[in-house]
Formats: structure tokens, C-alpha cells, sequence
């Protein structure tokens, strides 16, 4: 069983809920759509605890990049293995917890998946002024989109599911727009690339977190609190 939520901001509690309240075993792995927040000290200040608690679990958790978190690829205790067709950064000590490599395609319960992380922090600047945690590379690079484009040619533009943390532009859901924000100061050029891909492809579904709303809209699902398989 392949079950997907949103985002988890280091909050271990909605996975263990839902690992106890499906019975998952380890043959069963959870999606966190972006945002898991088990990097976001480089394994200090908690991280280290929540992933203790996470390696004590029996399902797989299985993590999209988010925009509030490093990327394991800059962390030195991380190295890659292959995981269900795709290359996957873990830890040796948390086997059980893996985080995807942008542009890779994963085989999830027979869907051929392809996961696009990142997005932009509206609250950027916020934490820059607080000394707060922000990532420069918390968007997908020029690197990152070319590969996607061509693992995407590689199959004739046709895919199962998409997996990404932030949606395409024009999916994006107004009505969860942050009152006062001024959206022209927003950097949306991850959406506005992510709707070339959305218009090009050929796929059944697509899933995504970031926007903290549960809703479907035409073949895209947005997961917060909710869970589904």
C-alpha cells in the first residue's frame, strides 16, 4: 500500500497515525508531498529525534523537497541507493526514510512516478531578518528543470503520476492565499515552469502539497491534513 499526505513540518504525530490506524507493515510506504521537515537543522535542534522516532516505525516514509528544509544532497551524512527504480537519498542509520531525487521516476504501487520537489518561501524574508532557517536552493535549479525535461522526453511525454510540492500556475488555489501578503512580490516562476510540463504531458494524476488546503481540482489533488492512497 502506498499512502500520500502533505505536508508534515517535522510533526511526527499525523505519521504515526496514520501508520497505526491503517496497520502498515513494511511492505507499505508513506508519501510526504514536500515539507517532511527532517532536515531543516541539518540534524540538529530535533531533526536527529524525529527521524529516531520515524527509523522505530515499520512503514517506508518516502519524501518530496519542500521549500522549508535542506537538501540531503548537502548534508554530508546522506548518500543514494535505488529504491523502486530511482535513485533516493537516506542516511544508513534511518534506512526507512528516504527522500527523492528530483527528476527520478519511481514505480509506486505500479504507477511509473516522476517527482518534481521545491517551491518558493513567501516567508522568506521573514526569516532571513529572524536568522530563521532559509534555503537558497529551495527551488528547482535550471539544472533540476533540464533534467526533468529530458527524463520526460526519454518517455515520450507520458506518465502515470506527477508528484510534486507546489502545482502548476494555473492550479494555484487563490483562496489559500496568506491575507496581507502582497502576491506580486511572490517568485512564481516554479509554478509558471511546472505549467509548461502540466500542458505538455500526457498523465493520469497529480499530487501535491505546500499550499496547507485539502482539494482536487481536475486530475491534480492537493493533500494537507488528509491522506489517501
Amino acid at each position: 500500500m502506498v499512502i500520500y499526505t502533505g505536508d508534515t513540518h517535522g510533526y511526527t504525530e499525523k505519521i504515526l497515525t496514520i501508520t497505526e490506524k491503517l496497520s502498515l507493515t513494511e511492505s507499505d510506504t508513506i508519501v510526504i508531498l514536500g515539507d517532511a521537515g527532517y532536515n531543516y537543522y541539518g540534524n540538529e535542534y530535533g531533526d536527529l529525534r524525529k527521524k529516531k522516532i520515524i527509523g522505530r516505525m515499520r512503514p517506508t516514509v518516502f519524501c518530496i523537497h519542500g521549500n522549508h528544509e535542506m537538501r540531503p544532497s548537502t548534508i554530508p551524512s546522506y548518500t543514494t541507493k535505488e529504491w523502486n527504480g530511482g535513485l533516493v537519498y537516506y542516511e544508513k542509520a534511518f534506512p526507512n526514510l528516504l527522500f527523492a531525487v528530483d527528476g527520478e521516476i519511481y514505480d509506486l504501487d505500479g504507477k511509473r512516478t516522476i517527482v518534481i520537489g521545491g517551491a518558493y518561501s513567501v516567508d522568506k524574508y521573514y526569516r532571513i531578518y529572524r536568522g530563521i532557517n532559509w534555503f537558497p536552493d529551495e527551488q528547482p535549479s535550471d539544472e533540476i528543470k533540464a533534467k526533468v525535461e529530458a527524463v520526460l522526453d526519454k518517455e515520450g511525454w507520458k506518465i502515470d503520476q506527477v508528484l510534486s510540492h507546489t502545482c502548476p500556475y494555473k492550479y494555484r488555489p487563490v483562496e489559500a492565499f496568506l491575507s496581507g501578503l502582497d502576491q506580486s512580490t511572490v517568485d512564481t516562476s516554479t509554478e509558471e515552469w511546472l505549467d509548461t510540463i502540466e500542458d505538455r504531458l500526457d498523465y493520469k494524476e497529480w499530487k501535491c502539497g505546500h499550499w496547507h488546503i485539502d482539494k482536487k481540482i481536475d486530475r491534480l489533488t492537493f493533500l494537507m491534513d488528509r491522506f489517501e492512497s
